[in-house]
C-alpha cells in the first residue's frame, strides 16, 4: 500500500465517525475490590477481562505489563506484583487524602479474523464506518487476517476524602476524568476526555457500561464532542466502565493488518 493511501485510511479511522449496533467485544479493566479506602488502608484490585461489565480475573505478569502505576498528585509507584498473582494489586493506600489514579498498559497481542463477518460485526459495533472500503482498497484478506491490539487502563480509587484530579498520563489513548466523582462538589455528571496521541479526540464513539446496585448492567453509547469531552449523568451506588477505541492500519513488524487501542476507565459513584 502506497505511503498516501496509508496516511489517508489512518486519518480518516482515527477521526470523527458516526453510527453504532452493539454486538460482542472484550473489554479489559481495572477492578478495585473497594473503590474508596482509608488512608493507609490496603488497596486491592484484580485485572478483568469481558464483556458488559463480566468476565475473568487476570493474574499478575510481568511479561504483559508496560506499566502498572499508583499515580496521587505528582507522586508515582509502580504496581510490584507477583508472577501470578491474584489480585493484580494488593498494596497499603498512601498514607494522605486524595485521588489514587490507578494506570495499566499492556503489552500487544494479537488475535485472528477467520471469518469477515466478524470483523464487520466489530466495526459495526465500535463504530468504524470506513474499515470495510479502507480494508478492501489496501488489498488486504478477507479471511485468516490479523489484528494487533493494546489496553490503555485506567481506574479512580479515593484514599480518605478523595479530593484531587486525574490527569494525563501518557499512554497514547486515554480517557482523563475532569470531575471527581467522589469529592464534596461533584454534581452527578461525569465529564471526561479522550485523548489520542496528546490530542483531543472529537465525535468518538464511548460505551458505557453501567453496574447497578443490584448487579444489573446496561450498556448505552454517548460520543465526544469538539474538544474530546463526554458529559455522562451517574447515579449514586453505581459502578462505571467507559470504553473507547481507535482503530487504525497496523505499522509493525507482526503479520497484521489492523491495530486496535483500547481506552478504558472505571469509577463509582459513592451513595
Amino acid at each position: 500500500m502506497r505511503l498516501s493511501q496509508f496516511l489517508f485510511i489512518a486519518a480518516v479511522l482515527c477521526g470523527p465517525l458516526a453510527g453504532a449496533r452493539t454486538v460482542s467485544a472484550h473489554e479489559l479493566w481495572i477492578e478495585p475490590h473497594e473503590y474508596q479506602v482509608e488512608t493507609a488502608g490496603e488497596l486491592t484490585a484484580d485485572l478483568k477481562n469481558g464483556e458488559e461489565f463480566v468476565g475473568s480475573t487476570l493474574a499478575y505478569f510481568a511479561n504483559n505489563i508496560v506499566r502498572f502505576d499508583m499515580i496521587m498528585g505528582e507522586a508515582s509507584v509502580p504496581v510490584e506484583g507477583r508472577l501470578g498473582n491474584i489480585p493484580a494489586l494488593a498494596a497499603a493506600a498512601p498514607s494522605v487524602d486524595g485521588l489514587m489514579v490507578l494506570v495499566y498498559q499492556s503489552t500487544e497481542s494479537s488475535l485472528k479474523y477467520a471469518e469477515w463477518e466478524k470483523f464487520m460485526a466489530f466495526a459495526e459495533h465500535k463504530d468504524f464506518k470506513i474499515a470495510e472500503p479502507a480494508h478492501l482498497a489496501a488489498g488486504w484478506p478477507q479471511q485468516d487476517f490479523r489484528e494487533v491490539y493494546a489496553r490503555f487502563v485506567k481506574s479512580l480509587v479515593a484514599v480518605g476524602n478523595g479530593e484531587g484530579t486525574d490527569m494525563v498520563t501518557g499512554m497514547e489513548t486515554e480517557f482523563v476524568a475532569l470531575t471527581n466523582p467522589y469529592s464534596a462538589a461533584f454534581d452527578g455528571t461525569m465529564q471526561v476526555q479522550v485523548l489520542y496521541k496528546a490530542q483531543p479526540r472529537a465525535d468518538a464513539q464511548v460505551e458505557i457500561f453501567h453496574r447497578k446496585p443490584d448487579g444489573e448492567v446496561e450498556v448505552t453509547l454517548t460520543r465526544t464532542n469538539a474538544d474530546g469531552v463526554a458529559s455522562i449523568p451517574v447515579t449514586p451506588g453505581s459502578e462505571y466502565l467507559l470504553d473507547a477505541v481507535v482503530l487504525r492500519p497496523y505499522s509493525g513488524d507482526k503479520d497484521a493488518v489492523w491495530e486496535t487501542l483500547w481506552a478504558a476507565l472505571t469509577f463509582k459513584v459513592p451513595e
